[in-house]
């Protein structure tokens, strides 16, 4: 077990072993890119070998990188999909680039389509991404969410059901956001609470 922190990138992505390092970091979380804008300068290589060059000095364990908050995988506008589905596929390149072996990302929102068809949309987004993306070797972590509106993720079933319908499911994984899980209804405070006890929603703002 590593422990860490999400840590800044202001003024480069290279900048953020040290501040791990400033921190105590074992591990540490990036954006790899401005998390709330749909666009951004592709990485030079000068970029990625200073981020490589630092992380090694560093000594930090583990980096992981989380998603744009502007990402839908479960649109089902087609739109908005497409430009979730260019900008997803940015992270999973920029992370490969890095050596980044971790992307967490928020599964997606239904937004009125319906869990069914919000869990089948993203599924179908991963395999999408993942067939372009072949042979890369960062893993795409699931985040398990609070459940706030038509996002989904809140329910363990609800990501088992999306790594049912993805191809390669090695190529995925669980991060497991206790303080969501927690918000989401399951009692996970006491020994006693941890049992396949179903949740109970909680209302949760944001």
């Amino acid at each position: 077990m590593y422990i860490g922190a999400h840590v800044s990138t202001n003024g480069g992505v290279d900048k953020a072993p040290s501040n791990g390092v400033q921190l105590g970091c074992e591990a540490i979380q990036v954006f790899t890119k401005n998390q709330m804008q749909w666009r951004a300068k592709p990485l030079t290589p000068s970029e990625v070998d200073a981020y490589k060059n630092e992380f090694k000095k560093s000594g930090i364990q583990v980096a992981v990188s989380h998603d744009s908050y502007l990402i839908n995988l479960g649109s089902p506008e087609e739109a908005k999909l497409h430009q979730s589905l260019v900008s997803f596929e940015d992270e999973v390149e920029r992370c490969e680039q890095l050596g980044i072996p971790f992307l967490v990302f928020h599964p997606g929102s239904h937004v009125g389509s319906g869990e069914k068809a919000g869990l089948a949309t993203i599924a179908a987004s991963l395999n999408q991404v993942l067939e372009k993306k072949r042979g890369y070797r960062t893993q795409l972590l699931l985040e398990t969410t609070a459940g706030q509106g038509s996002n989904l993720g809140y329910r363990f079933e609800q990501l088992r059901s999306i790594i049912d319908l993805v191809d390669e499911k090695h190529r995925l994984g669980v991060c497991l956001d206790t303080c969501h899980v927690f918000a989401a209804g399951y009692e996970i405070r006491t020994e006693e609470g941890w049992p396949s006890e179903r949740p109970v929603r909680r209302a949760v703002k944001g």
